[in-house]
C-alpha cells in the first residue's frame, strides 16, 4: 500500500481506541510498528500526534502513512450468534423507528470486542437489522458490567447525527446505583479531574489534577438504608472512562460490586449480588428527525432484588435534576 491516506472516523467507530481502530482497517500491521509510527509522528490524528491508547470520535481525521505491501491475513470467521442470544436482544428493544433502536444492554454483555472476546454486541448487530437495508450502528458504549440504554442508529446519516448530539453534550443520560455507604451530603457536583494509569490490575482512572482530563458529575441520594447503602441518581456533564465509578469511589461510597475501585468495601454481605451495581436508567437527546427521543430502561435482575431487598421504590423516583435544565 502507497501513499499517503486520510480516513474518517465513522460513527459506528466512535470511543475506539485508536490501536483497535488500525487492527480493524489494517489488520496485518504489525502493533509493534504502529506504536513506531506513532512514536515518530507519521500517524496524525486531527493533524496532531497521537497514542494507541486514545479514544477516537466520529468525525475525526487519521493521518495513515505508506504501509508498503502488507502480509494478507486469512480473515477471521464471523462468530457463531446463538439463538437464544438473538431471542434475548431481541426482547431487549425499548424503541424502534425507522432512524433509531435503543436496547436494554444486559450487564455481562461488552458493547464491542477486543482481545479474546467474540461475545459481544458489535457481532450481534446484524439480527437487530429488522430487514432494513443497513447493519445498525453504535453510537456510543456502556462498560461490560453496566446495563441499561443504549443507542444505535439505523443509518449512517441518522447515527452521525446521534453522535453530533453526543459530541456536543445535548445527550441527557442519568444513571443509578447502589452504593456502600450513605454520601455525607444528600447531594451535590463532583468536579474530579481523571487520567489514565497502569497498575498491578491493569489500566484504572486516577484522580489527578494535573495530567488528567477534567470530569464533572451530579448526584442526588434517592433512598437510603440507615447508614449501610444508598441509592444514587447520577448525570455525568462529562464522559470519562469509569467516571461514575471513580466519583462515586471519591464521595467514600463506591458502587456496590465495583472491587477495582472500591475494594472489598465496594461488597455488603448477605443476600446482595457482588455483580456491579449501575445502570444506565434514561437518556433524553435530539431525534435525528426532530423532536426530542426520551427512553428509560428497567432495573436488571440483581438489582431489583436489591431494590426488593432494602425496600427501595423503583416507581416512585421521581428528577432530581430537573433544576439543572
Amino acid at each position: 500500500m502507497s501513499g499517503v491516506q486520510t480516513l474518517t472516523v465513522t460513527p459506528d467507530e466512535a470511543d475506539l481506541r485508536l490501536d483497535r481502530w488500525f487492527r480493524r482497517h489494517f489488520p496485518a500491521l504489525a502493533h509493534g510498528r504502529l506504536e513506531k509510527l506513532l512514536r515518530t509522528g507519521q500517524v496524525r490524528l486531527d493533524g496532531a500526534r497521537a497514542k494507541a491508547a486514545d479514544r477516537i470520535a466520529a468525525g475525526q481525521e487519521i493521518r495513515v502513512p505508506p504501509l508498503g505491501e502488507l502480509p494478507e491475513r486469512a480473515a477471521r470467521p464471523a462468530p457463531k450468534l446463538r439463538e437464544a442470544d438473538v431471542a434475548d436482544l431481541l426482547g431487549r428493544v425499548l424503541h424502534k423507528d425507522e432512524a433509531v433502536l435503543v436496547l436494554d444492554k444486559p450487564p455481562g454483555l461488552a458493547t464491542q470486542g477486543g482481545s479474546r472476546l467474540e461475545h459481544h454486541l458489535d457481532a450481534m448487530l446484524d439480527a437487530l437489522r429488522f430487514e432494513a437495508k443497513e447493519r445498525p450502528r453504535l453510537v456510543h458504549r456502556l462498560d461490560k458490567d453496566t446495563s441499561g440504554v443504549l443507542l444505535l442508529g439505523r443509518t449512517a446519516k441518522a447515527a452521525a447525527k446521534l453522535a453530533e448530539a453526543f459530541r456536543h453534550k445535548s445527550t441527557r443520560k442519568v444513571y443509578w446505583a447502589l452504593v456502600a455507604g450513605v454520601p455525607k451530603l444528600q447531594r451535590g457536583r463532583i468536579d474530579l479531574a481523571l487520567a489514565k494509569a497502569a497498575g498491578p490490575g491493569g489500566e484504572r482512572m486516577m484522580q489527578d489534577s494535573d495530567a488528567g482530563k477534567r470530569a464533572v458529575t451530579w448526584y442526588a441520594t434517592l433512598d437510603t438504608a440507615g447508614r449501610r447503602a444508598a441509592w444514587l441518581a447520577l448525570l455525568p456533564e462529562t464522559g470519562r472512562t469509569h467516571q461514575l465509578r471513580v466519583h462515586c469511589a471519591y464521595l467514600g461510597t463506591p458502587i456496590v460490586g465495583d472491587g477495582k475501585y472500591g475494594g472489598e468495601a465496594a461488597f455488603l454481605s448477605g443476600e446482595i449480588s457482588r455483580k456491579l451495581h449501575l445502570h444506565a436508567r434514561a437518556i433524553s437527546l435530539p431525534h435525528p428527525d426532530g423532536g426530542t427521543l426520551a427512553v428509560s430502561a428497567p432495573l436488571p435482575p440483581h438489582m431489583r432484588q436489591s431494590w426488593r431487598l432494602f425496600g427501595f421504590d423503583e416507581a416512585a423516583a421521581g428528577d432530581p435534576f430537573a433544576a439543572l435544565d
